[in-house]
């Protein structure tokens, strides 16, 4: 019995040398697998990486460009509103004036309104336009008024 037990054990033996030449084989095999396989996955992160690396670099490129166009438009548009402001001021500046000579005018109309027709066509009627008594050549009857100046004016130097 001990030999059988011994043919046993040592094909046992035999059979377990093989089992373990193909466990080592196996977990040989696997652990290259697993490499291949984690080979792969960091090639494809690294692919990955890139690519969104890629993508913000063409985003950024793409972002500047409109930053400059939007630039741009500020500044033109900030021309124009400078360029309308010094309108605005020479047109404000002409009305002031406008507006100065108009009062001037007016007063002036509200004189002759007042004389009653020693410079119109002496009618008591109120004077309306300034070309039907003033350029008239028969009422320049004030071309013949006397001007009258004062002693004291005539001898100052």
């Amino acid at each position: 019995m001990a030999s059988s037990s011994g043919t046993c054990s040592g094909s046992t033996l035999m059979h377990n040398s093989g089992s373990e030449e193909d466990l080592k084989a196996m977990l040989e095999l696997k652990k290259r697998k697993r490499m291949i396989s984690n080979r792969e996955s960091a090639r494809r992160s690294r692919m990955k990486k890139q690519k969104h690396l890629d993508n913000l670099i063409s985003q950024v490129t793409h972002l500047r460009k409109e930053n400059q166009h939007i630039i741009t438009g500020v500044n033109i548009t900030t021309q124009h509103y400078l360029n309308i402001e010094a309108e605005n001021s020479v047109l404000k500046a002409r009305v002031g004036e406008l507006s100065h000579r108009l009062k001037s005018l007016d007063e002036i109309i509200t004189f002759l309104n007042a004389s009653n027709g020693v410079f119109g066509a002496g009618d008591s009627s109120s004077f309306t336009e300034p070309h039907d008594s003033l350029l008239n050549p028969l009422n320049l009857q004030y071309l013949n008024q006397p001007i009258m100046a004062a002693a004291a004016d005539m001898f100052q130097r």
